[in-house]
């Protein structure tokens, strides 16, 4: 997946990579949310690079183990949002909570009016004006190790399994924000993992967590993947009473970029 189009990296320029300013952006579009609460909404996209997971599945490959990107400042990328006529605006990555500069953009949002989305997978807590925490956090099965990692060498696999879960950064996040909570699935393996640490965030925090604020979403970044896992994944939400969530942009555009 190359940076986005509407990036353009010769006018950022390299001074600006050099000192940092702003964000490093993989791509900035607009389109439709195609999971949780929110599917189906027009929506504006700031994917930025970097993270500090590596799922063996990442649907946003070139933000993580191969991260792309161009650097942006705040004003570029306000006014490429202002070019679309959406009222909500996703932040997503990669894991966008890593750049400081985040909060800088969630508040410059706010200041115009948008609804924001962010999207993360629960390791870290900043605190911004967020109106829905889109938190993903991820299962043992999502560790990258030497057979399924995509680049062949199980480097990443003790990281991600020692990082992945954070209950203290995962308690604030619930506790300070609407939040969601979606969980990728790939099969009912992954579901005693859910109830334990859904177990664990109630003890850990004040707030109410529902079966209702949980989703399961199932793991494919292609049609023909989610065709092999989404009527499973449907049927556990059944089951243990949670919320399903499609993934619309797959299903309406398969794996192309900026969708």
């Amino acid at each position: 997946m190359p940076v986005s189009d509407s990036v353009d990296r010769e006018a950022v320029g390299d001074a600006r990579q050099a000192d940092r300013e702003g964000l490093p952006i993989n791509e900035l579009f607009y389109s439709l949310q195609g999971e949780g609460t929110l599917a189906g909404v027009p929506s504006v996209f700031v994917r930025t690079s970097g993270c500090n997971l590596r799922c063996w599945f990442c649907d946003s490959y070139h933000t993580s183990w191969e991260p792309t990107h161009a650097w942006m400042s705040l004003e570029e990328i306000l006014a490429e949002v202002g070019s679309h006529p959406a009222d909500h605006v996703v932040l997503t990555g990669g894991e966008p909570l890593l750049h400081e500069e985040s909060v800088d953009l969630l508040e410059a949002l706010d200041e115009r009016g948008y609804h924001t989305t962010v999207e993360t997978n629960g390791t870290l807590y900043r605190e911004a004006p967020i109106d829905l925490a889109s938190i993903s956090p991820k299962l043992e099965s999502s560790t990258p190790t030497s057979d399924r990692d995509p680049r062949g060498d199980g480097e990443w696999a003790e990281r991600h399994e020692n990082d992945r879960i954070d209950l203290e950064a995962l308690s604030a996040l619930v506790e300070d924000y609407d939040f969601q909570l979606k969980f990728v699935v790939t099969d009912e393996g992954d579901v005693p993992e859910i109830l334990e640490l859904l177990e664990e965030l109630r003890d850990a925090t004040s707030d109410p967590i529902r079966d209702d604020d949980v989703l399961l979403m199932p793991e494919g970044a292609t049609r023909e993947r989610l065709a092999e896992t989404r009527s499973r994944v449907a049927e556990l939400a059944m089951e243990y009473g949670f919320r399903y969530t499609p993934r619309l942009h797959v299903d309406l555009w398969n794996d192309a970029p900026e969708t």
